[in-house]
């Protein structure tokens, strides 16, 4: 028996565009993810995504032009929500990101 897929939603369009603007290698490699993810469900595990923190989890995507991360969080109803996208210009994930991430994570969720 088959399991429901999980759908996967943008948190606002100005993530989509921040997730449709990553260089083409990371964008394919992240899209690439996305969909194993709305067939498998989001616990994909290293190297595809990781979680962050309690509830935050990311896509870990790669190409040519470096690396490039989705942080999202998931809802009941098997739903994925892209809350921020960006590339990663250090080892560390940026403060800033994680900032941005909790704070639309708290707004989907209330």
């Amino acid at each position: 028996m088959k399991s429901q897929s999980w759908t996967i939603e943008f948190f606002n369009k100005k993530v989509k565009d921040e997730t449709l603007s990553l260089p083409l290698g990371i964008r394919t490699d992240f899209y690439d993810i996305m969909e194993e993810i709305r067939i498998f469900g989001p616990n994909l595990g290293p190297p595809w995504t990781k979680q962050l923190e309690r509830g935050l989890f990311e896509i870990r995507a790669k190409g040519q032009e470096g690396i490039g991360r989705g942080i999202f969080c998931t809802l009941k109803g098997q739903r994925v929500i892209i809350l921020h996208s960006f590339v990663k210009k250090s080892q560390k994930t940026p403060k800033r990101a994680l900032d941005l991430a909790r704070k639309r994570k708290q707004e989907v969720e209330s």
